[in-house]
């Protein structure tokens, strides 16, 4: 759960500056978020659910 946060956290401090640097336009960026929004509710969810905790799990603790 920790790291699902700060994934959200992180692409959304991504897509806020890509936002301010005008970047990526505001429809865009609403297409993003709709896509992810969307890809959260299918069954491709749980494959990249376990890429990311694999790809967190291989990064050595600092």
């Amino acid at each position: 759960m920790a790291v699902t946060v700060s994934m959200v956290a992180l692409f959304g401090l991504v897509l806020f500056f890509l936002l301010r640097s005008k970047s990526l336009g505001y429809g865009a960026a609403f297409i993003a978020v709709m896509f992810g929004f969307f890809l959260a509710s299918t069954g491709a969810s749980g494959p990249i659910t376990d890429l990311t905790r694999a790809v967190i799990g291989a990064i050595p603790d600092l």
